[in-house]
């Protein structure tokens, strides 16, 4: 298994980055990539079952859209829309669980919608797939400005530099002069290559003929002349796709920060002054934590 790297991303064009290291990639080993993708993750199916009956919510980065039937012991009670930027991936999320879906071919930083038109979202691995610290918060204010702001709920997940026993990924972490410096006492996570390997097929080759002695005139399949196919695999081929591996508290840290960008009061309701004149507008940070080798936090928007 090849090995994770360290790497910088180009500051000049990160779109052309992402479109080299993130998209390209996917649509090229969509089937393989679909193929290990099909379990749920235990908080994330837990949220989507904890939702009203009626929602109507956006997965932002539903790559093969195993999330789109969910919840499992409600089938149909909420209505997923999947959005991502791979054709091939979607063409997969399409016939997700079976029945037809919603999907749309569209990037996570463009907000395709009006604001707050949907009751939930989820967005899960797929923020740590942004090259720099704005497009990544850029990605959250769509998610936040993507749900109602009364009431609206939300799901992110990212890698974490934290890998547990089970991961085949051991994280380099930059201790040179040039890595970014803590804010707030919150590292700012790795930049690196997680490499994808994909076998490759050969051409099948002919086998050689050849004929039993004393056989001739035994008609058995087994005695005739065969000519049968060889098949190999060549080389695999490796994928090299860019990811920010996220530090302890760096998720909730940039949460807060596109909150804050949009003008939200950041806290629980119950327990925050609101203002004497108009609505006001927050978010609450309902958990936040870390499962098997990914960060989480669930966040909910509210309206006084």
């Amino acid at each position: 298994m090849p090995n994770v790297k360290a790497t910088t991303v180009s500051a000049d064009d990160p779109q052309t980055y992402e479109d080299t290291h993130v998209h390209a990639i996917y649509d090229q080993i969509a089937p393989h990539f679909s193929s290990t993708r099909y379990k749920p993750w235990p908080i994330i199916a837990a949220f989507l079952s904890s939702l009203p009956t009626g929602w109507v919510g956006v997965d932002l980065g539903t790559g093969n859209g195993k999330y789109l039937p969910l919840p499992s012991d409600r089938p149909g009670s909420v209505w997923t829309v999947g959005l991502d930027r791979s054709r091939n991936l979607l063409d997969i999320a399409r016939r997700a669980g079976g029945a037809e879906r919603e999907v749309i071919l569209g990037d996570v930083l463009d907000g395709p919608w009006r604001a707050g038109a949907f009751d939930y979202a989820i967005s899960i691995a797929t923020i740590h797939h942004l090259a720099t610290p704005a497009r990544r918060k850029a990605a959250v204010k769509r998610l936040l400005e993507s749900i109602s702001p009364a009431h609206g709920r939300a799901l992110i997940y990212v890698w974490a530099i934290e890998q547990d026993d089970l991961s085949k990924r051991n994280i380099p972490v930059d201790s040179s002069d040039a890595s970014p410096e803590p804010r707030d006492g919150v590292s700012t996570g790795q930049d690196v290559f997680v490499p994808w390997v994909l076998a490759q097929p050969t051409e099948p080759k002919p086998k050689s003929k050849t004929r039993r002695k004393g056989k001739q005139d035994d008609t058995s399949q087994n005695d005739k002349d065969v000519v049968g196919v060889e098949g190999s695999l060549a080389a695999p081929k490796v994928y090299e796709r860019y990811y920010h591996m996220f530090a302890k508290g760096e998720l909730s840290e940039l949460v807060s920060d596109a909150a804050w960008d949009m003008g939200l009061r950041i806290g629980d309701p119950n327990v925050i002054t609101h203002g004497q004149q108009g609505s006001t507008f927050g978010v609450q940070i309902v958990q936040d934590g870390w499962e098997r080798s990914n960060y989480y936090v669930e966040l909910c928007r509210w309206k006084h």
